[in-house]
């Protein structure tokens, strides 16, 4: 079995990292740079950077902050926020980031993805989803959590792996910041069909979590989460080394 991955989580709103509870409620809590710093030396595996609210502002992602966290960290970065075209994924790598996710651009257009893909590798290319229950259904949100589509998430998952996404992160909007755990069941749901690798978002509350996901979510290659990191609330090694003493292979110093 591969390693499982710790992934910490830079949102991003006017220059700042910022924190909310359901995608609401966002309060600031410290320069991006400073927590890249950190979580460069304190054992994340990767890091992930999203702005946003250059989707719901309809601009383009913030590229002067991008390069100076990309400047400081030497493990591998992924970036979100306003991807709409092909361009966009060059411009974003070019900045210093390994991955690109894309979430509102792919459902407005689905073969951009595998256009992407075709150009940048598979590896490149991640497909982001904000997903709640609606009417006992797990349905696809976009622009940073704020439009229902309609689309059934678990559809638009495989979509994604088929169209030549090379990783998918599952948000979910109804465990963002509550931490009480992970959204085991829409994870399981929705990777049912999946083969490619699946990082799960939203809910992270203690390192007990972390060791529920991963042994009830077999397909969950990571767990990803801000707070409990950013507050100093979870130290990532000593996580790694409880996980690990709890029969959860990782990658650790």
């Amino acid at each position: 079995m591969l390693a499982k991955r710790i992934i910490p989580c830079l949102d991003i709103r006017d220059g700042m990292v910022v924190k909310g509870t359901n995608f609401g409620g966002i309060r600031e809590v410290s320069p991006p740079v400073e927590l890249a710093s950190f979580y460069n030396l304190s054992g994340a595996d990767e890091l992930v950077f999203y702005d946003i609210t250059a989707s719901s502002e309809g601009r383009k992602l913030f590229t002067e902050t991008l390069k100076k966290v990309a400047a400081c960290i030497f493990i591998p970065l992924t970036v979100g926020g306003g991807i709409t075209t092909v361009e966009d994924f060059g411009r974003v790598l070019k900045c210093g980031a390994d991955k690109v996710s894309v979430n509102s651009g792919a459902i407005a257009d689905p073969q951009l993805i595998g256009r992407a893909a075709k150009r940048y590798g598979n590896q490149c290319v991640v497909l982001s989803m904000d997903v709640k229950r609606v009417d006992g259904k797990f349905t696809v949100f976009s622009h940073g959590g704020r439009v229902n589509t309609g689309i059934c998430a678990e559809e638009w998952a495989y979509r994604g792996q088929e169209e030549g996404a090379g990783e998918l992160v599952l948000n979910s909007i109804d465990t963002d910041g509550v931490k009480g755990g992970f959204d085991c069941e829409m994870l399981n749901e929705v990777c049912k069909r999946l083969t490619i690798p699946v990082v799960a978002s939203g809910g992270a509350g203690c390192k007990e979590d972390f060791l529920t996901l991963f042994k009830e979510v077999p397909k969950a290659d990571a767990g990803l989460a801000a707070s409990v990191f950013h507050y100093k609330e979870i130290d990532i090694e000593k996580l790694k080394l409880y996980l690990k003493a709890n029969g959860v292979p990782m990658r650790t110093a």
